[in-house]
């Protein structure tokens, strides 16, 4: 469950944030791969871009997280080929793999083989050292004790970084970066040369053995995907990537893996690939909504139902049901799970489960930006002549009739519809959550604007599912490691806070 200060922080935020942002900004329309099935030679040896990892067998890290992430929004299915770094540009130039990710350094004499994509992250090299080491200190005292060796994996930059620093003759190579940094441990070579992102992971998985000595041994030098000279993937990926970093989406998958700011990860349930059912409005922005100029369904749910499912190995199908029979239909079982920011409360549990809490919200009043007879909710309650817009059946409408009274509630079917009626003047206010009142003020900021304070306390949203759901546990798992490693919130940057382009 978000912690307290998660929520806190969230709301503060939400609440400060101006009005007039466009909550639902996107970046431009991506190319769809049709579901095409991408192959992705990788090494499984170059920590933290892509590794097994020791205590699970799994094979993750940076490339993992983004190559997933590229396919999720060009719809494509990644399927990654373990294969030696010595082999793999060779094995792209000749077309045996669509993409190679491995932390490639783009240089002038690759490019005239493979393609390259953007350039993903800067680094330079550095040297690892064991902790203890005190026979040198930085390049100048290594390459000055000629009787010192360095480990290094042939055929990379960090070989002929090195080569050019201490002379061929001094290295011993090792077919993988970790065979040379175990050689390092056992006392078998002084050093190793290798990219600094490389360096910081195993430091941070062997603190107390290795350490990065002196200052940068190369100016910045850019990674990138490769690809065969003329693919017609090198253009979708450079959209994909720009878009993740728009959004924030690619600042959080290199913070989990460069920074080390997330936890150490934990295995997620397999879904086996199963097709999960997803109730949603699709008339309740930021959650669900269907954009005017392209007809697209997306929003906050969109994303993170997306995201779950790619961590879960599930299929979500959305299917566009009215709020109105939304809860009872997950009660009766014909959805496997509804999403649409969904307040919980013990009278709806008790028919329906819940998620953890995935936001925290509380309900607000909606006015056009000209209207000068109520300034807060006491005000628009004296004004017994005006009249406020509601959905039947939610939150905002129980806590408008509160406010006001039910003979003074005009009912709509979506908040949509009661927004748009507010700004052709058939209501006077809408009550309704600070986050969806926040979004229609992004697109509508000439138009209306939230007045007064919160109506209502915090209330935590949640998925609904049919009670006794195998599904919840698994959903709260993928919701635990998505705020754990900071994809949570970016997509709540995103959606909430207006971030993304």
């Amino acid at each position: 469950m978000l912690s307290r200060t998660t929520r806190l922080l969230l709301f503060v935020l939400l609440l400060s944030f101006v009005p007039a942002l466009n909550l639902s900004a996107q970046s431009a329309e991506l190319p769809d791969l049709g579901g095409a099935t991408i192959t992705i030679a990788v090494e499984n040896a170059y920590r933290p871009f892509n590794f097994v990892d020791e205590a699970t067998g799994e094979a993750m890290g940076w490339d993992y997280d983004t190559i997933g992430e590229i396919c999720v929004r060009l719809n494509c299915v990644p399927e990654y080929v373990e294969t030696s770094w010595d082999g793999m540009l060779l094995a792209i130039s000749n077309g045996e793999f669509d993409v190679a990710a491995d932390g490639i350094t783009i240089t002038a004499e690759r490019a005239e083989t493979v393609d390259f994509s953007m350039g993903y992250v800067s680094l330079q090299q550095a040297i690892l050292a064991r902790v203890d080491e005190d026979r040198f200190t930085d390049a100048d005292s290594l390459k000055a004790a000629t009787e010192l060796v360095v480990g290094v994996q042939p055929g990379t930059t960090n070989y002929f970084v090195a080569a050019d620093l201490v002379g061929e003759d001094r290295l011993v190579t090792y077919d993988t970066v970790p065979i040379a940094v175990q050689a390092l441990i056992a006392g078998d070579v002084d050093a190793v040369v290798l990219d600094d992102v490389a360096g910081q992971g195993y430091v941070g998985v062997n603190a107390d053995k290795v350490t990065i000595v002196g200052e940068p041994l190369t100016d910045l030098q850019e990674l990138g995907f490769a690809f065969p000279k003329g693919s017609e993937l090198v253009e979708p990926f450079n959209a994909a990537l720009q878009s993740m970093i728009d959004d924030g989406t690619l600042e959080a998958i290199n913070n989990k893996w460069f920074l080390g700011t997330a936890v150490e990860p934990v295995a997620l349930p397999d879904l086996g690939g199963a097709t999960i059912t997803v109730a949603v409005e699709n008339a309740y922005r930021p959650f669900n909504f269907v954009d005017e100029a392209t007809g697209e369904a997306q929003g906050w749910d969109y994303d993170t139902i997306g995201e779950i499912c790619v961590r879960l190995n599930c299929v979500p199908e959305y299917v566009e049901t009215s709020w109105d029979g939304m809860l009872l239909a997950i009660s009766n079982g014909e959805f496997d799970v509804a999403a649409d920011g969904i307040t919980i409360t013990a009278e709806r549990a008790e028919s329906v489960d819940f998620s953890m809490g995935y936001v925290s919200l509380q309900q607000a009043v909606l006015a056009r930006v000209d209207e000068d007879r109520f300034t807060d909710a006491d005000t628009l309650k004296a004004a017994t002549e005006l009249v406020v817009g509601v959905q039947p059946g939610t939150t905002n409408y129980f806590v408008a009739a509160d406010l006001v009274g039910e003979d003074r509630l005009v009912t709509y079917d979506t908040v949509p519809i009661a927004v748009q009626a507010l700004i052709a003047g058939d209501v006077d206010a809408v009550v309704l959550d600070d986050v969806a009142g926040q979004g229609y003020v992004g697109v509508n900021a000439d138009k209306v604007v939230i007045v007064g304070e919160p109506l209502t306390d915090l209330q935590e949203l949640g998925f609904a599912f049919p009670k006794g759901s195998g599904l919840v546990e698994p959903f709260n798992a993928a919701l635990q490691s998505m705020i754990d490693d900071g994809t949570l919130e970016t997509i709540n940057n995103k959606w909430f806070l207006g971030t993304s382009e």
